[in-house]
């Protein structure tokens, strides 16, 4: 119980998702032996005060925890400077660390199965972190390892995290070099490396993809649960990085999930299967974004 890793959650401005992030991680059987790291960024704007003071106010009344500590920004960092800021802190104080946003609802066997998977594959450098999401696709392995990283409820070690590399376009200009564009985005069916263009105009400063790109370039390895340990409660247009979609909303697994002997390589059947999902979810927004478009039309005739 000693060597359990530590958890940092990352909250802006959302207390209804803050408390039921909270409470669902409460009650894991291992929370009250894990030490709770909350970073809580400051306002943007005179707008946000209130909300950013609520959050305040509920974090600082938590209780169910080995230990709690609370980390204020003075300033607003923003969701990508905080989490890669707040990750490098803890783990190089630890070692090793467990990462959650404000709009993730856990599993209550979430954090056995990421300290198992710390514990199990701490030693392999070919595994770069465990992830606790899954898209909602059934038929997968029960446990399984896809290349590069994730970023929807997600721990690694100190000597992965030294593998980010903040550059997004010297991410960009390796893909295009080592011709692996087309793989990163899985065969096309998600626009992963124009997520990291965005990044490099600053229409967008996401953390998570410099990480999935940095990792993906060393070939390292995530590993999945075939069915997620957690629920993404954000996609409700409340968060300032989300739109509005339930496309990835997974049922949670309701048993606890122990790790076999899997292979210590890309599942090429999982891989399939992610490239499938993508591509259906990509027609299925192609079909929104027309409908939108052809209500907008009728509205001029």
């Amino acid at each position: 119980m000693s060597n359990l890793a530590p958890v940092a959650l990352f909250t802006y401005n959302r207390p209804d998702h803050t408390k039921r992030t909270i409470e669902a991680l409460v009650r894991n059987r291992l929370s009250a032996d894990t030490d709770l790291l909350i970073f809580s960024d400051a306002a943007k704007n005179a707008t946000q005060q209130n909300m950013v003071d609520a959050v305040r106010a509920f974090i600082h009344s938590i209780k169910g925890f080995k230990s709690l500590t609370i980390i204020e920004r003075e300033s607003n960092l923003g969701l990508a400077a905080s989490i890669i800021d707040g990750v490098t802190t803890v783990i190089n104080a630890r070692g090793k660390v467990i990462v959650l946003e404000d709009d993730m609802v856990t599993s209550p066997y979430f954090l056995q199965y990421m300290n198992d998977g710390l514990t199990k594959y701490a030693e392999y450098q070919d595994v770069a972190s465990i992830h606790a999401y899954v898209y909602p696709i059934s038929g997968l392995p029960e446990t399984f390892f896809l290349r590069g990283a994730d970023c929807w409820g997600w721990a690694t070690w100190e000597d992965r995290w030294a593998w980010f590399e903040p550059d997004g376009s010297k991410l960009l200009a390796q893909l295009t070099v080592l011709d692996l564009l087309k793989k990163f985005d899985f065969n096309g069916n998600y626009s992963f490396s124009d997520m990291l263009r965005a990044q490099i105009t600053g229409s967008n400063n996401s953390w998570a993809i410099r990480w999935h790109a940095s990792t993906f370039l060393l070939n390292k390895l995530t590993l999945y649960p075939g069915k997620s340990l957690l629920r993404n409660i954000g996609n409700d247009g409340s968060g300032v990085h989300c739109g509005q979609t339930d496309s990835y909303s997974s049922q949670l697994r309701d048993e606890p999930l122990i790790l076999g002997a899997i292979p210590l390589s890309e599942s090429e059947q999982a891989f399939r299967q992610f490239e499938k999902f993508f591509k259906k979810n990509k027609v299925s927004r192609l079909r929104r974004l027309l409908r939108k478009v052809n209500v907008s039309f009728k509205k001029f005739l």
